[in-house]
């Protein structure tokens, strides 16, 4: 059986080897953004976990603050000896809880939104 010639021309030849050479270019540039990208998002859910768990031991830390203050008020009732006196320990004790749990609240909600920014920032690079 005879073969029949195929000649490629040179010019044809070299193009096609520069199209393969940029293509396998494009593909490991993407494939290297992929990997950043993937690395990022790594990065942001660490960052999330961790924040988060900074956030559950300062909300834990003020469960405790706040039982004791509850603990600290039901001792100086039992030791009040007038209605009067039980009303100003209750005025007093919900004043100092509520200005406790507005700082308190206010404390949470920065570690949250220092949190999310983190997060955010490690996302975008």
């Amino acid at each position: 059986m005879q073969r029949t010639p195929f000649e490629i021309p040179d010019q044809i030849r070299d193009m096609a080897d520069r199209s393969v050479e940029q293509a396998r270019k494009a593909i490991g540039q993407y494939l290297d953004a992929t990997q950043q990208a993937v690395a990022n998002a790594e990065g942001s859910a660490r960052t999330v976990r961790d924040s988060a768990a900074d956030v559950s031991r300062q909300a834990l830390a003020f469960v405790e603050e706040n039982v004791s203050a509850s603990f600290d008020f039901a001792h100086r009732v039992l030791q009040a000896r007038t209605v009067e006196e039980i009303a100003a320990l209750q005025r007093e004790f919900l004043a100092k809880q509520m200005a406790s749990l507005t700082e308190q609240g206010k404390s949470l909600g920065e570690m949250a939104g220092r949190a999310t920014s983190e997060a955010m920032s490690k996302a975008k690079k």
